[in-house]
């Protein structure tokens, strides 16, 4: 795409790493008055932040000032180094509050305006972004040109922040007039882009089979064929391809699958001592990860390596998921139920304090038997195998552990010693100085949560789980849902909730009531549901071209634009399609049946472009193609025992329902056996016999899973 002011994108920014020493502010700014910890980092900045808000906007309106839009998140690694290098320094913050109106976001508040200025950053520039985003706005909020990190001095014909501010400070104080004119050029040309986009579908492409088989080549073909995951540099978890592959049937899909998995949970990225994943591993090998660890990983995670148990049966994966879990439970959940955002990578101001060892350490805590095996298992060396290449002053010989040696490889005997050796491990991180955590609580995240906990719960029969999934979907129903007005707020914390409606918000937390609904059959979970998909088409569908807007109608919206790609989290669209096809197989509502389709139809052509960025939609896809089957439910005496009973076998395209509530005329027809809870399983109107006992339940889903291979 060809956009107007390309002059000024030579203000690009690249990763890189430079030291500036600066004091903090003794003083107070008003990001010290916000809720979100983001915000709240700044809020001694000497900068004179504002947040997201019409009074930045009116001071800029007024000044006919251009605005600096920083937008980051509490546990961004390099957002931390560009406040410590820029942000903290006096003459930089001394020239933005002459010349500037600068503005401090929170990326997951409002995932919206982080989506328009993150797309208006790629279309201007061809780079893939990141965080922190900086962008310089118009005062009536349209792009200009930005950048992502910008160091703070000039380096190797890289421009530093000063240079970026008082050059794009010179071009607006001598041609205003010209860049507004340009701005507005540029903005309608972007506009149409994106509208012309977003209209598109797939043109003659229909949904089919061959959309899928087709798909499957193409994603293995980026798959790194040693280590596993896409590429073969720095890896992210991306879960939901690997997802849609594992569900798949193809043998070679299966077999690339579990090799990743295999090799992130025997890498750094894993937590080896006290569970959970980091971010992503800069590396081919899933060694050295970013540390921070966000709560949606998480969530994804456990469900990745849920399916992968199931598949196989390989006890690891199992552990995995408890580890997982078992750390969300520790860590990033609030005493009332709800889950927080993220626990950060740094502790006492460096990178990994918390999760590295230095061999000096290890031979004090361990015996001469187990650092044998630290050394020649775990990867533990006297160099360590970690340095922050971003700290002026890093901390020398870290090691981060991980497994040489592939953990089915490893005798009795040194299971043991790795056993013992981390929980030695565990006892002393107990006692470091934690990172900090994001205690924000989103209903996006927490219904990614929700759901992994409720499927955890119910398919590895630990109570706790669903225990905690009930207590965070009461958390987030008592504080964020609204009853009356039927609308869901984003961001709670301390106390205080957001106004502002996002679709991930709706449907994420659709998902996981859903879920949560299949594993507990409350009736109510379910009439939830059904209000959720309500007010989300409502708020964000786009009735005439199918998918869903991000965020609501706003003025401080000068885009309305739909998510693309699946990323970290999958697209709005793509859980919708998912989403609103189930529930019209629980409830027979052609209006649910028609959002999907729409949907899927208006995604087909990215699919066939990139695949491998369609993980999530490519399920949805596969669940709209067959005819799943619905195990019912019906009666309470016994249904305890039905519901486990249905968790042996793998069926990821099955629903479990009840016979109350808002469920198809047909469905509530089906009725308990003599007061005993009663399984049907059926495929459109045609079910096989009924069976009140749960070894039969069993039997029968385990026979019609073969015969369907």
């Amino acid at each position: 795409m060809t956009l107007g002011l390309r002059w000024l994108c030579l203000f690009l920014a690249l990763l890189g790493a430079a030291a500036l020493g600066a004091e903090k502010s003794g003083k107070p700014n008003r990001l010290a008055k916000e809720k979100s910890p983001y915000l709240l980092q700044h809020a001694y900045n000497p900068v004179d932040w504002y947040p997201w808000g019409e009074e930045a906007f009116e001071k800029a309106r007024k000044e006919k000032k251009l605005i600096l839009l920083s937008v980051g998140y509490s546990t961004c690694h390099w957002c931390h180094v560009m406040e410590r290098e820029s942000f903290e320094n006096k003459d930089v913050a001394a020239f933005l509050n002459e010349n500037f109106v600068s503005i401090k976001l929170d990326r997951e508040e409002r995932p919206d305006v982080d989506q328009v200025y993150m797309t208006a950053y790629q279309a201007m520039t061809e780079q893939s972004g990141g965080w922190p985003l900086n962008m310089f706005l118009t005062p009536d909020l349209k792009p200009l040109t930005g950048g992502t990190y910008f160091p703070p001095k000039d380096r190797d014909g890289q421009p530093g922040f000063p240079t970026v501010l008082k050059q794009i400070h010179n071009v607006w104080d001598k041609n205003q007039e010209q860049v507004l004119k340009q701005s507005v050029e540029m903005h309608g040309q972007m506009k149409a882009y994106f509208e012309k986009l977003q209209s598109q579908g797939g043109g003659k492409l229909k949904p089919s089979r061959s959309v899928v088989d087709q798909s499957i080549p193409k994603i293995l073909a980026q798959l790194d064929p040693v280590w596993g995951g896409l590429g073969t540099g720095m890896k992210f978890p991306q879960v939901s391809v690997f997802r849609f592959l594992l569900q798949s049937g193809d043998p070679k899909a299966i077999a690339a699958v579990l090799k990743t998995c295999r090799h992130m949970m025997d890498g750094g990225i894993y937590d080896q001592v006290m569970g959970g994943f980091h971010r992503y591993a800069v590396d081919r090998e899933w060694l050295v990860p970013h540390f921070e660890k966000m709560l949606y990983d998480q969530a994804q995670l456990m469900e990745l390596y849920l399916d992968a148990w199931q598949v196989t049966g390989e006890e690891k994966f199992r552990e995995v998921v408890v580890g997982i879990a078992d750390y969300v439970l520790r860590e990033l959940t609030h005493p009332e139920g709800g889950f927080y955002c993220a626990q950060d990578a740094q502790s006492e101001g460096k990178e990994g304090k918390c999760f590295c060892w230095t061999e000096k350490e290890l031979i004090a805590l361990l015996t001469s038997e187990e650092m044998k095996v630290a050394r020649e298992i775990l990867g533990v060396s006297e160099k360590g195998n970690f340095i922050d290449q971003s700290d002026p002053e890093p901390l020398p010989n870290q090691n981060i552990l991980s497994f040489k040696k592939s953990r089915k490889d490893l005798s009795a005997s040194d299971k043991n010693l790795v056993a013992g050796i981390f929980e030695k491990l565990a006892v002393v991180r107990g006692k470091r100085v934690p990172p900090a955590i994001d205690d924000k609580i989103l209903a996006s995240w927490n219904g990614l949560m929700i759901g992994a906990m409720a499927r955890t719960g119910r398919v590895l029969h630990e109570p706790k789980y669903l225990k905690a999934a009930r207590k965070a979907h009461d958390f987030i129903k008592g504080k964020f849902w609204d009853a009356k007005s039927k609308r869901l707020a984003h961001r709670w914390r301390e106390g205080d909730r957001d106004d502002s409606a996002q679709a991930q918000s709706y449907l994420l937390f659709l998902a996981g009531t859903r879920k949560l609904y299949e594993a507990s059959l409350r009736k109510e979970d379910l009439e939830l549901a059904i209000v959720l998909a309500e007010s989300a088409v409502e708020l964000f569908y786009d009735e005439k071209n199918g998918g869903f807007y991000q965020g609501e109608k706003r003025d401080d919206l000068v885009l309305r634009l739909k998510g693309q790609f699946d990323g970290a989290i999958p697209v709005e669209s793509s859980i919708a399609a998912r989403e609103f096809g189930i529930l019209s197989q629980i409830t027979s509502r052609n209006d649910f049946s028609r959002v999907s389709e729409a949907t899927i139809r208006s995604y087909l052509g990215l699919i066939k472009e990139s695949p491998a960025g369609m993980g999530e939609m490519l399920m949805s896809l596969c669940f709209s193609l067959e005819k799943p089957g619905r195990l019912v439910i019906a009666g309470e005496k016994g249904r305890e025992e039905l519901l486990k009973a249905a968790t042996k076998t793998f069926d990821p395209n099955r629903i479990t329902l009840g016979n109350e509530g808002p469920v198809s005329e047909f469905t509530s027809g089906l009725k308990s056996t003599e007061g005993l809870a009663t399984a049907f399983y059926c495929v459109g109107q045609t079910c096989q016999l009924p069976v009140v006992e749960a070894e039969e339940l069993s039997a029968m889903l385990i026979r019609l899973s073969e015969e369907s291979r």
